[in-house]
């Protein structure tokens, strides 16, 4: 299970950090500590980089619609709930990959951390995909 998690935490640090030359936890990560570490810091930074494609597409909504006030309020309200929707579907897919680790423990935090910020990475990239017509 660790070589796991530390493999897709170096493979997640490496695509999603792969532009910054700042350095990042997610640098050598070579203990049990530095993975838990990283795992924190992928998913605080996976977390903001989801909001920030969201309220990007309400921004592309309201210009694509500029002045077709009704037309903006439906679409940015089916997004929303279908994000409160995805934020459920990312919530159970992430306990049943935690499954056999000890709640509480920092493997356990570690997993969650790591599978939500896949999940979040992801759906940044399909909401920045998303053309609208």
């Amino acid at each position: 299970m660790r070589t796991m998690v530390g493999l897709a935490l170096v493979l997640l640090a490496f695509g999603a950090y792969a532009e910054d030359d700042e350095s990042t936890p997610c640098d050598n990560v070579e203990t049990d500590q530095q993975s838990y570490e990283c795992a924190q810091y992928s998913r605080t930074t996976a977390e903001r980089e989801l909001n920030a494609a969201f309220d990007d597409l309400l921004q592309r909504i309201g210009e694509q619609y500029e002045g077709q006030d009704a037309k903006v309020a439906d679409l940015s309200k089916r997004l929303r709930d279908a994000e409160a929707i995805w934020k459920q579907l990312r919530d159970a897919d992430c306990k049943v990959e935690t499954f056999d680790v000890k709640p509480g423990s920092k493997a356990f935090e570690t997993a969650q951390n790591t599978c939500l910020a896949q999940r979040s990475d992801d759906r940044s990239e399909y909401l920045q995909s998303l053309g609208l017509q």
